[in-house]
């Protein structure tokens, strides 16, 4: 057969036959190895290679790129995207902007029920295009990718319409990747748009994370972008919650901006009526009366967002002895309790031997769970009362991810003195960071003796090792920079 295919008019040995058989065999795969996916030139030069003959018989040509991919699955996905044996077309996006993707019945029966009764159910489509306009091309190529081929190519552009495809399709592997990729990129920034949509794809675990987020980082998700694009339920929802980590005049502040930009989406001009209108009932979320009285006169009194009348109960509610009745809710947010990692059994402090001269103590640490590193416990003076300066600073792979430069009084005790970032710092499993203390003062202090190189605290395990940022004698087993300061 195969001197058939390359028959000439010369006789040629079995010898030259051979050779050539393999030189276009490697021709084949060497183009097939250099196709970029999901492009126009890609499936262009797919369905040349399958369909033209170019003066060879047709049914060799196949059999050649067949026996050239021995496995199923190199053949299937050879297939993806592809017209060749194609017998259903979707018109993908919404009118005058649609994607023509061909696929093929079989293959996508067998990766998803729904697909399975479109095509041989009781009530089969027979027509060979079906319109989704609901679904970007983008997100169902994904999809199909993973039907014909197993694989699951996810970015963050497409993720959430993936998502949408894969719950809509019942394709469950694709919407658990979906889920592990928005998980691993969830942040302050994203975390409300996330956690809208979780909600919306009933996504439970995903939902928890985003709220581990939004309580540990509020101020920084309350600020995000992301706030603002929340529907109102999930903004409601946000407002009842009680352990969010932030000051209520901030939460005023992210609720004013998410009304203007609701506004905006209704086409109605940003004012402080209509902002009032927009926000209904999750106005009165707001605990108002938990902020000081200078926060209140500060800002909701000169928003134009409350009447007069409430403007002038809420002053007579932090001001007179006889206090009116309010609508909003009185009592202040619990926030999260901060929990400590003690990294030494014990404290002591000698004549000359531990001081601060402006000098570095360091440790580096890893975490079994994610965590929010909110500051660090350090030791105070030995020889009384006594004020520090102090530079703390949390580092990954030697970027700096946080640090503050701040001041704190100790007492002369041998208790630990809580120094802050500015905002928690989200912290991942799995990884070692680095901390860092540069205090100065004279004073000889407290240090930390019998360090543990693995902690058990709460439900998270901490493990440390020495960091070779340390300058001023801090290591495992002993030094400065007893507690880590975390919310979980």
């Amino acid at each position: 057969m195969a001197a058939e295919l390359f028959s000439t008019n010369f006789p040629r040995s079995e010898e030259e036959e051979e050779e050539e058989v393999l030189e276009a065999k490697k021709s084949f795969i060497q183009r097939s190895e250099q196709e970029p996916e999901q492009s126009a030139e890609w499936t262009d030069e797919r369905h040349t290679i399958y369909t033209n003959s170019n003066n060879k018989d047709d049914g060799e040509e196949r059999r050649s790129w067949q026996a050239a991919h021995p496995t199923l699955r190199e053949r299937n996905a050879l297939m993806f995207n592809n017209e060749h044996m194609a017998d259903v077309h979707f018109m993908l996006g919404p009118p005058g902007d649609t994607q023509i993707v061909p696929a093929h019945k079989y293959v996508l029966a067998v990766g998803s029920s729904v697909f399975g009764a479109m095509f041989y159910g009781d009530l089969a489509e027979e027509q060979s295009e079906i319109n989704i306009p609901d679904v970007e091309p983008a997100a169902f190529l994904t999809l199909l990718k993973y039907m014909y081929s197993d694989e699951v190519d996810l970015d963050a552009d497409t993720v959430l319409a993936t998502l949408y495809a894969a719950k809509k399709y019942l394709v469950p592997a694709v919407a658990k990747a979906c889920v592990s990729f928005l998980e691993t990129s969830l942040e302050a920034k994203n975390a409300c748009v996330l956690l809208s949509q979780s909600r919306l794809f009933e996504e439970a675990e995903l939902t928890e994370r985003c709220w581990e987020v939004i309580d540990a980082q509020a101020e920084l998700a309350l600020r995000s972008e992301g706030f603002c694009e929340i529907d109102r339920p999930t903004l409601e929802m946000v407002l009842q919650r009680e352990s969010l980590n932030v000051r209520e005049v901030l939460v005023f502040r992210a609720v004013l901006d998410w009304a203007a930009a609701e506004c905006r989406r209704q086409g109605l001009t940003v004012t402080p009526r209509n902002q009032r209108t927009v926000l209904g009932k999750a106005l009165y979320l707001v605990r108002i009366p938990s902020m000081s009285l200078q926060e209140f006169a500060d800002g909701p009194a000169q928003s134009d967002v409350l009447t007069l009348t409430e403007t002038r109960n809420i002053f007579l509610w932090f001001t007179a002895s006889n206090k009116p009745i309010l609508d909003f809710p009185m009592t202040k947010r619990a926030g999260l309790a901060p929990q400590r990692c003690h990294r030494f059994q014990s404290s002591a402090y000698r004549s000359n031997q531990w001081r601060y001269r402006g000098r570095c103590d360091s440790i580096q640490f890893a975490v079994d769970r994610r965590i929010f590193m909110a500051g660090l416990g350090l030791y105070g003076s030995s020889c009384g009362k006594t004020e520090y300066s102090v530079k703390i600073e949390l580092k990954r792979q030697g970027m700096v991810l946080a640090q503050n430069l701040t001041k704190f009084l100790s007492d002369g005790s041998s208790s630990t003195f809580p120094v802050w970032f500015e905002h928690p710092v989200q912290v991942e499993q799995d990884t070692f960071y680095t901390v860092s203390a540069v205090l100065d003062g004279n004073e000889l202090s407290y240090f930390g003796q019998e360090g543990m190189t693995e902690v058990q605290s709460g439900k998270v395990t901490f493990q440390f090792q020495c960091s070779s940022d340390s300058t001023n004698g801090t290591g495992v087993q002993g030094g400065q920079i007893p507690e880590l300061i975390f919310y979980c």
